[in-house]
């Protein structure tokens, strides 16, 4: 792959291809046809996690510890043809190995069987009436429908030959992949619907596929795309949890919808305003540029939504409001996606038609006119703002719109600044109601049928404002705080399926590239040597069995004779080089290839280079790898390594430009338990100002001082409970008070994370609401974390009992951590930096019960 998968990515992908190993083996061993999804949100990467697992499929997986399938070939089939192009161009640009391996079956295709080890492309307009690629279609069987054209000649075949050669091949598995699922069989031509239900299914003397893998937005439209396939097992549903994509960076985190505040018509003013955010975005992203010494900055866009039948003076008008916001703007700076694909002449000025699918990488154009949703499959992550002349009825297409612009620039969110993790969608025909409407849409993607090609990501973590105000850093809150905040510690969440061997070989590569740690790679390699060589002697009588168990293979022989029963006799035989070879890759699955690798040069030696020497290494490493204990020392030494050096680091670290970060925030978060990280100083944030009731209705927020983050006259609105605000203005009042923050509730680098552990085993993230400021009895400033919750959620106990664990490690750096929570009408308080409470709360049946008794006091 020559991207890395982010996390939830690469544990969908594990799922999928454990399904479809368990699929292949029920088609083989029993003809069993199954059926199974991947479903994510819009921005999920879906594309890309379909690459990796064909990548697999073809060549096996170590990390993944997943087998090639030497019979697989892939059926890619979509709709639409330019979708399927769009697909794959995007496998061509995620996996390296398939490059060649990529092909789009043409009106031409004349080989008698699909070839293991590719993936064929295809789409529905292929296999109507009229086309080539049917004619030929075997005769159908009594009372069935004739969709497509007899052959004209006994010689000719068709499509539908040859997928019947491959699926009887018993050699090879055909892997029936269903891009957009819901599309596939919810379109409204019947001749469309019938021809994939009819690949599926399979009829007349075509077989059906043997394995069906949809790629949808969400699982409901699959089963409702599959509901007529016939004697098929369903195998789980692999659904990619939308807020992990929210919290990977790939998706911008905030919407800010503008609209007009009165009666009138504003179209002209909004679209001044449009080309004002996006001339703000321009400046922007040249001073991050700047600031990360990046050789090509972001060129936003700005895209201009008008109706399906624009007349010649809508478009001169917008053309001309556009030119005078924007004077410096080329000539051929404005372009056209409309359905026409036609190049305009809009007065003097020439607006050329561009395929969508350019526009990302035509930085020359910085306005683009469009109508609805342009393309499914297209987006456009350098489009930072929308400006929509369609009408308030016309929401729908405004949310297909905005979710090809959802996609972070960058692919990853830009640290401390919510105005670059945000795009803006200006609506002049729109009033407060209606635009409410679009919010909802916005924040929950797609619902029903009805919106199924306008999902926009959604999911814990997006925000959509209106009109909110930006913040900056408080010029009232002392530089002491600041300094402070940045020294507070966050801890990782830990993840299913982590391999600390892998994570500390990337780890060091990545600290030897940015000259942190000299040598890192050889240094961590030789560690695990000296591990590995400890551990062998430790359990030496498990390795000489482990060594037996590779070198040979034990059998048992059944002997029968008619009506006198069977007799068994054990045998062993001496493995091949084949089958030491297979015990190796199993070591190098438990041990990393790299670590295998280097283990052998190190038994081997300097002067070691016959091949009595590597067998025999080999058959060591094989054998280590065979003895769990050793496994486990060697994971366990390469975690405390990689801590390690990842706090040895943390200090210079924050000095590397934010992409080179980002590399290790991924690394970071492959821990197998918490694990202490940094906060990132906030630099630019925004933030609603009015509370929206769902009639319509709106009202100022309430606004509070000396937050850390503020608006130009010091003030930063709250959306408060009661409790929060009690707790706020209570602290606010204590003496030495120098500040506050609102602890962002979704997962950024700027928000103070505590991991705590289900009941189930997952780990989750208790982010507190509250940050306070203040001096001690010596002037120096010490932070307090204050967190109002509710005793009456069922997560409310493994909250606390997290938050004693993180209280336990780094109350040193705190002058108090407490839980606040109403009971009985009194707000009671725990104070987690006391011993007793934090025993109390691990010994403790319930959260309420804790606020009750004698281990809280009155708050």
């Amino acid at each position: 792959m020559r991207y890395t998968l982010k996390d939830y990515q690469g544990e969908a992908v594990r799922d999928v291809l454990r399904n479809l190993e368990q699929a292949r083996d029920m088609y083989h061993r029993y003809g069993s046809k199954t059926q199974f999804s991947l479903t994510a949100t819009t921005g999920a990467g879906k594309t890309v996690m379909a690459a990796a697992v064909i990548e697999a499929l073809f060549f096996g997986n170590d990390e993944f510890d997943f087998d090639a399938d030497p019979g697989a070939v892939v059926l890619w089939f979509s709709d639409d043809p330019s979708l399927n192009e769009q697909s794959r161009a995007r496998l061509q640009e995620a996996a390296s190995e398939l490059d060649s391996r990529l092909r789009v079956i043409e009106t031409t295709f004349s080989e008698p069987s699909l070839r293991p080890g590719h993936v064929y492309f295809l789409n529905t307009q292929k296999l109507s009436k009229n086309s080539r690629l049917v004619r030929g279609e075997p005769t159908p069987l009594p009372g069935q429908e004739r969709l497509f054209q007899p052959r004209p000649d006994e010689m000719q075949s068709s499509i539908y030959d040859v997928i019947t050669n491959t699926v009887e091949n018993k050699d090879l598995t055909l892997y029936f992949v269903l891009d957009e699922a819901h599309r596939g069989m919810g379109t409204t031509s019947k001749d469309r619907s019938t021809i994939v239900q009819r690949l599926i299914n399979g009829h007349g003397a075509v077989p059906p596929m043997p394995v069906v893998f949809g790629i949808s937005a969400t699982v409901e439209r699959f089963e409702a795309a599959m509901k007529d396939a016939k004697g098929r097992t369903a195998l789980p549903s692999v659904e990619v949890d939308s807020a992990l994509v929210q919290a990977s960076g790939l998706l911008k985190d905030d919407i800010v919808l503008s609209i007009p505040t009165e009666q009138g018509v504003f179209d002209t003013v909004l679209l001044r305003r449009a080309v004002e955010k996006v001339r703000a975005s321009t400046a922007a992203w040249l001073a991050y540029a700047d600031e990360q010494e990046e050789v090509d900055p972001v060129i936003p866009l700005l895209v201009v939504q008008v109706g399906d039948k624009p007349t010649t003076e809508t478009l001169v008008r917008t053309l001309d409001t556009i030119y005078d916001a924007w004077p410096e703007l080329g000539p051929d700076a404005v372009a056209n996606v409309f359905g026409e694909h036609q190049d305009l002449l809009v007065g003097q000025q020439g607006v050329p038609y561009i395929e969508p699918q350019r526009v990302q990488d035509a930085t020359h154009v910085r306005v683009l006119l469009a109508k609805s949703a342009i393309s499914t499959g297209w987006d456009c992550p350098r489009a930072e703002v929308l400006v929509s002349m369609r009408p308030a009825k016309d929401r729908t297409h405004i949310t297909q719109l905005l979710g090809r612009m959802i996609r972070t620039p960058l692919a990853r969110r830009i640290p401390g600044n919510e105005l670059l993790n945000s795009v803006d969608c200006l609506l002049p025909f729109f009033d407060r109601k209606t635009a409410t409407g679009v919010a909802d849409m916005l924040m929950k993607g797609a619902t029903s049928k009805d919106e199924e090609d306008n999902d926009t990501g959604g999911g814990e973590g997006r925000r959509v404002l209106f009109d909110p105000v930006d913040l900056h850093p408080n010029p009232k809150v002392p530089q002491e705080v600041w300094d402070r905040f940045a020294a507070l510690p966050s801890v990782t969440i830990p993840k299913k399926g982590v391999k600390p061997i892998r994570r500390l070989t990337a780890l060091a590569t990545a600290l030897s590239k940015d000259n942190l740690v000299e040598e890192a790679v050889e240094k961590a390699h030789k560690h695990l040597h000296a591990v590995l060589d400890g551990r062998a002697v430790q359990h030496k009588e498990k390795v000489a069995q482990a060594r037996e168990d590779v070198l040979t293979m034990s059998g048992e022989e059944a002997r029968g004779r008619i009506g006198g029963g069977f007799s068994y006799k054990s045998f062993q035989e001496s493995a091949d080089p084949r089958a030491i070879e297979d015990s190796y890759r199993a070591a190098a699955r438990v041990l990393s290839p790299a670590l295998c690798s280097s283990y052998v040069n190190h038994l081997v030696g300097p002067d070691g280079d016959d091949d009595d020497d590597l067998l025999e290494a080999n058959i060591t490493v094989a054998a280590l790898g065979r003895v769990p204990e050793i496994a486990q020392a060697v994971e366990d030494e390469a975690d405390d390594l990689a801590r390690t050096w990842l706090n040895q680091t943390r200090v210079a670290r924050k000095g590397l430009p934010d992409e080179r970060q980002a590399e290790y925030d991924r690394l970071e978060g492959m821990s197998t338990q918490p694990e202490r990280i940094s906060l990132t100083v906030p630099k630019a944030a925004q933030a609603e100002t009015m509370v929206r009731e769902k009639d319509g209705t709106e009202s100022p927020l309430e606004t509070r001082l000396m937050h850390l983050m503020a608006a130009e006259d010091g003030s930063y609105p709250i959306s408060l409970n009661e409790w929060e605000r009690k707790v706020l203005d209570s602290e606010a009042q204590q003496p030495g008070f120098k500040g506050w923050y609102r602890n962002p509730a979704r997962a950024t680098k700027e928000s103070l994370a505590i991991a705590y552990k289900e009941d189930t085993g997952t780990w989750k993230a208790v982010r507190p609401d509250f940050i306070f400021f203040g001096t001690d009895h010596t002037g120096q400033v010490v932070a307090d974390l204050v967190d109002p919750h509710g005793h009456h959620l069922s997560d409310a106990l493994p909250k606390l009992r997290g938050l004693a664990a993180f209280a336990e490690k780094y109350q040193g750096e705190f002058r108090r951590i407490e839980s606040v929570a109403e009971t009985g009408g009194t707000m009671r308080v725990l104070d987690l930096t006391k011993h007793h409470v934090r025993q109390a709360i691990r010994d403790a049946k319930t959260a309420k019960g804790l606020y009750e008794s004698g281990v809280a006091s009155d708050y």
